[in-house]
């Protein structure tokens, strides 16, 4: 009996320990703007007891702790939320609302109107920079690549970024935020110049077909940002050689790896090809260029940065072409072109604060002689000489708000002087256009965002100023979903090669309204875009003959009368997982576009604006071959064409068209091959890269327009220097690997 007794003693007094550690309930909601939210980490800190929301936010889990405890709520896209408990022997519940994370790699980014070529993992990356390289027929230009894009339209007469039913030179070019004058190589009419800069300068682009920041201004149809590389990873030198051009170059890092300095050369010459295509201009001086550069890098101790770049650059050319005049057999015309450049960028953080300072300088000499040559003797020469020196300077603080607002504000000085003498024609032209501008970035949550910002100039030429308020949002629709609304007014000097004659101008003016949708998910990318584009204050002018025994005229600006519209609708899509190793986009453009401006007599539709453009481009490499193959192909509905004359009507002169039409449709399908034979070598000194490139594989006889004579009786057509090109080159590197650059490391 008395074991019984003990027994039972030992049962109670066993149970009696375990009541002090029994279990107690904690349950709940998590909840993010009053819903129920899944995956958050529930746990009673300093303790292995918790649980996880289910997909309704509810949790239970048990515990044998007692006393004041912490319960947190944890997840990456959510603020941590901490509630204090006190457990006893009674279930508990506990509720909590979260408050989103604020993060600048989830946050929305506004992308209306721009796409960037970037390294950086940022949703509006759709390209990257090599993609310029490996893209068939661009010619390894930033320029020419972006003729692939959305917005962009394909003009091969003359050199520019028609941007959306915008002439090219209602897009301007910036280098680390300075202002690039003369982009683009001198050349004569008929045929567009070349990118002056080397596509290996730039880490990255972002270019803008509307809406852009306020920090830039200018250019009231688009822009293209560059932002020039950094330091190199380590020193290098690199070679260039083809039938066409011979180029040299090295990059020295400094021992302490905070500094750098390089240099490259080259020299051009057409004259080889001449002999191998049949040519459909006839060069009487084959075109050639001269070329040099020189940069340095230096990062502070404080990690700020200072660049700068310098580059000078040389051509000439002559070209011969039936003449439209009965009493001639052939015009003729000669070019010798000088430019030089000169970029000086200094960023640094003070404290809470960004400052970017950069300045710009260059000067650009264009001597072109016109003549006619009849029974083999030529004619005296009339010179059209254009000289100009350029300096900006633009100055931005920065600070931040938070992890994705900011706000920032500067301003900005473009000085211009240029001289021009052609015939009775002599004029030196001046202008200072000096800015301020302001703007923010507002992260209102991961899902909305907006920029906005303003900007005002002043011309000294003009003697006017203008206010431009620019405004953008974007909201995530859902995960993989975002959309953009941007709208903005821009402003831009009247072009000075129209300001012949004293006339009283304004700022000519544009207003922009872009929606967006996008979708951007792992290896795909699609992108839907609607605009419309409002043009006033145009510039409308007339002609005046400097050289009346050439017939040579000239259009020169009498008012701001000219008005005209923009509108359309752009498909980008982009996809490198369907196929394996091989990654493709496809862009559609629709443009309905119309001015009166210069000498349009009514408004029309601009000449150099296509209502229909589809570009695709396609890329594959094949490890086992060491090959890259790059495609691509482009189609343009045929661009209108006019002849536009003066006839005298009641004393007054008045402008009407004389010969108009259509061109006929733009095809073009390119090719080209990069063949790495150092690919998967060990020790390998020397990285090559041979590259074959064939423009129009097809040969299409393309028309960019025409030409007439002076009673328009006759005409002939502008077409291609040549309608199918082969390029053959080699490219050596010496102690940087750049082969996986050419595989394209984004396959």
């Amino acid at each position: 009996m008395k074991t019984q007794e003990n027994k039972l003693l030992l049962l109670i007094a066993f149970l009696s320990f375990f009541a002090g550690y029994s279990q107690v309930r904690i349950s709940g909601k998590v909840t993010f703007k009053s819903k129920g939210i899944s995956e958050i980490n529930v746990t009673l800190k300093d303790t292995y007891d918790g649980a996880t929301t289910d997909a309704q936010g509810n949790f239970s889990f048990e515990t044998s702790e007692k006393g004041n405890h912490i319960l947190t709520f944890t997840h990456p896209k959510y603020q941590e939320v901490e509630k204090a408990v006190v457990i006893d022997n009674q279930d508990i519940s506990v509720n909590a609302e979260l408050k989103e994370q604020i993060s600048e790699i989830d946050a929305v980014v506004v992308s209306a109107g721009s796409i960037e070529a970037s390294d950086k993992k940022r949703a509006t990356a759709l390209l990257t920079p090599i993609d310029i390289y490996t893209t068939a027929g661009a010619d390894g230009q930033i320029s020419s690549a972006l003729n692939y894009l959305p917005g962009v339209q394909k003009v091969g007469e003359t050199e520019g970024l028609f941007i959306r039913g915008g002439t090219g030179t209602e897009s301007k070019i910036f280098m680390d935020g300075s202002l690039i004058n003369n982009y683009f190589s001198s050349s004569v009419p008929g045929i567009a110049g070349r990118d002056r800069f080397n596509t290996s300068l730039f880490k990255g682009n972002v270019f803008s077909s509307g809406g852009y920041s306020a920090l830039y201004g200018q250019a009231f149809s688009g822009a293209l940002m560059l932002e020039s590389v950094d330091l190199p990873g380590q020193s290098s030198y690199d070679f260039g050689v083809s039938p066409i051009f011979l180029s040299a170059g090295f990059q020295k890092l400094g021992e302490d790896k905070n500094h750098s300095f390089g240099a490259t050369l080259g020299y051009s010459l057409l004259s080889v090809m001449q002999k191998v295509f049949n040519f459909n201009t006839d060069f009487i001086d084959a075109p050639q260029g001269l070329n040099g550069d020189f940069n340095f890098r230096i990062k502070t101790k404080s990690g700020g940065f200072l660049k700068y770049y310098g580059m000078y650059d040389s051509n000439k050319m002559g070209v011969r072409t039936e003449s439209l005049e009965p009493e001639y057999d052939f015009a003729l015309v000669r070019l010798k072109g000088k430019n030089t450049y000169h970029n000086l960028s200094f960023k640094q953080k003070f404290g809470k604060y960004l400052l970017n300072v950069g300045t710009s300088y260059s000067y650009n000499r264009s001597d072109l002689h016109f003549s006619t040559e009849t029974n083999n003797s030529e004619s005296g020469r009339s010179e059209l000489l254009t000289d100009g020196n350029y300096i900006n300077f633009k100055a931005v603080l920065e600070r931040k708000i938070n992890k994705i607002s900011a706000v920032r504000a500067g301003f900005e000085l473009n000085n211009t002087s240029e001289n021009l003498n052609f015939g009775e024609v002599q004029k030196n032209y001046k202008d200072l256009i000096s800015a301020a501008f302001a703007e923010t970035d507002l992260g209102f949550s991961n899902a909305l965002s907006a920029k906005i910002g303003v900007r005002a100039e002043n011309s000294s030429y003009l003697g006017k100023s203008n206010v431009a308020p620019r405004f953008a949002l974007a909201y995530r629709l859902a995960k993989d979903w975002t959309t953009s609304f941007a709208y903005g007014l821009f402003y831009q000097n009247p072009e000075s090669k129209y300001i012949n004659w004293p006339a009283d101008l304004d700022f000519q003016k544009s207003q922009h309204y872009i929606f967006q949708v996008q979708r951007a998910s792992d290896g795909r990318s699609l992108r839907f875009e609607a605009f419309y584009k409002k043009y006033d204050q145009l510039i409308k002018t007339f002609n005046i003959t400097p050289n009346k025994e050439q017939n040579q005229q000239v259009q020169t600006a009498l008012n701001n009368n000219g008005y005209g519209y923009a509108k359309g609708l752009e498909l980008f899509w982009r996809d490198k997982k369907t196929f394996e190793n091989i990654d493709y986009w496809i862009s559609y453009s629709f443009l309905d576009s119309k001015r009166d401006f210069i000498n349009y007599p009514v408004s029309l539709k601009p000449n150099f604006a296509s209502a229909h453009t589809l570009s695709a481009v396609a890329k594959r490499f094949i490890p086992e071959w060491k090959l890259g193959v790059n495609l691509s192909y482009t189609y343009s509905k045929g661009r209108p064409y006019y002849d536009i004359a003066a006839k005298d009507e009641n004393g007054n002169m008045v402008n009407y068209i004389r010969n108009e039409g259509k061109l006929k449709d733009y095809n073009a399908l390119n090719i080209s091959f990069n063949y790495l034979p150092n690919l998967g070598k060990k020790d390998a000194k020397a990285f090559t890269v041979f590259v074959l490139s064939v423009s129009n594989v097809l040969g299409s006889k393309n028309v960019y327009g025409y030409n007439f004579s002076v009673d328009g009786t006759r005409s002939s057509s502008v077409v291609p220097p040549v309608n199918t090109f082969v390029f053959v080159g080699a490219f050596i590197s010496f102690g940087v690997d750049r082969t996986q650059d050419a595989i394209n490391n984004n396959l």
